[in-house]
């Protein structure tokens, strides 16, 4: 077996973690950010939503089930870069289609194990998210922390538009009821599939298209998709939205289409001490008094005072944790969104029933 390369992550307050190279041979920025779950790696790392950031994985076993074209959320990884305790070069699963190492090679995607995970986490849970720098052909600790001081904050960061669609496309099922358009700002495919397993033809589009563009397709509904950065920074997107609402017509919004909603509604949003990642999210639904198990992926969040405060607007969820706003409605419309992803891929379905609602909306609507 091949001899193991050094590699180093260094954290912006100045601390740094050993390891050995995973992926690809370099050096990687962004924000530090670990997820909780259990399983589902491959669909976590092809998350739009993480794009800018690098994951410390919880669990302490990566990558021994492989890799598999039905568990991609995208056109490939989206993370910065891995943080990883045990990483498997090999895997197990029979029908797996080839290792982690040789996807995360394919994909230019730096990464580093043997780090002792539990330690980092508690550290990143103690001191908030910050920025920083994996590097195995640079072990230069004084270098690295130069370079990392070049790196940008992710607050106010627009990042959306470096993994949304460039182009409109569509997806339809036979005999479709109800169209859906559904705004890109870095959509997991799986929600897509959820509104095509329920009759529905979307047709997707690229963030900076027009309401006229997106209404010249007719549309019985909007979706309002997850995606990476920070809402406040962008302004155009936050004006659609208004638009969207405006209409009197079904919208449902997902994570950062959530976020987005709120903003135009004049509700504020905040970044997190720490975000929520992982599929073990416990919520609760106000309306039904029912708890959900939930997949979620935010670093930034609804500010509950502005949204207790706004007298259109209704909370609708709530997390558990930490009871930070997780869901919204506007008064008097069929528009609603929440923080974390019904979808749940991966995850438990305990949520995908937001979706039925959408489509009820629309079938009343109509």
């Amino acid at each position: 077996m091949q001899e193991k390369k050094e590699a180093v992550l260094v954290l912006e307050d100045g601390t740094v973690f050993d390891g050995i190279a995973i992926g690809k041979i370099g050096t990687t920025t962004g924000e530090i950010a670990f997820n909780t779950g259990m399983t589902g790696y491959q669909e976590v790392f092809t998350d739009p939503s993480y794009f800018g950031q690098i994951l410390v994985m919880n669990t302490a076993h990566i990558g021994n089930y492989g890799v598999h074209e039905d568990e991609v959320e995208s056109d490939g990884i989206k993370v910065a870069g891995m943080v990883i305790k045990k990483f498997s070069d090999g895997y197990s699963r029979p029908s797996g289609m080839g290792s982690l190492q040789d996807y995360m090679v394919d994909n230019d995607k730096v990464g580093i194990a043997d780090v002792d995970t539990r330690a980092l986490v508690r550290h990143i849970r103690n001191k908030g998210a910050m920025n920083c720098i994996i590097s195995s052909d640079n072990l230069d600790i004084d270098a690295l922390k130069a370079q990392l001081k070049e790196v940008p904050s992710m607050d106010g960061l627009e990042l959306s538009s470096k993994v949304a669609t460039k182009e409109a496309y569509e997806v339809k099922p036979e005999n479709a009821e109800l169209k859906v358009a559904l705004l890109d700002f870095g959509v997991k495919r799986n929600i897509v599939r959820c509104l095509v397993d329920r009759g529905c033809h979307v047709k997707v589009f690229p963030l900076n298209a027009t309401l006229e563009e997106i209404n010249a397709f007719n549309p019985d509904g909007y979706m309002l998709s997850n995606g990476p950065g920070d809402p406040s920074a962008m302004p155009n997107s936050i004006e659609l939205v208004k638009s969207i609402a405006a209409l009197d017509k079904p919208v449902f919004g997902i994570c950062l289409g959530h976020q987005i909603l709120g903003l135009s509604q004049g509700l504020e949003t905040e970044k997190m001490f720490n975000g929520h990642r992982g599929i073990n999210h416990p919520i609760k639904n106000l309306k039904t008094g029912k708890g959900e198990i939930t997949s979620q992926n935010h670093g930034f969040v609804i500010s509950k005072a502005s949204a207790e405060a706004n007298e259109n607007v209704d909370i609708t969820h709530i997390h558990l944790n930490d009871d930070t706003v997780a869901g919204i409605e506007i008064k008097g419309k069929d528009i609603f969104s929440v923080q974390y992803h019904p979808e749940a891929s991966a995850g438990p379905h305990d949520s995908r029933y937001l979706f039925d609602q959408f489509v009820d909306n629309m079938k009343k609507n109509k």
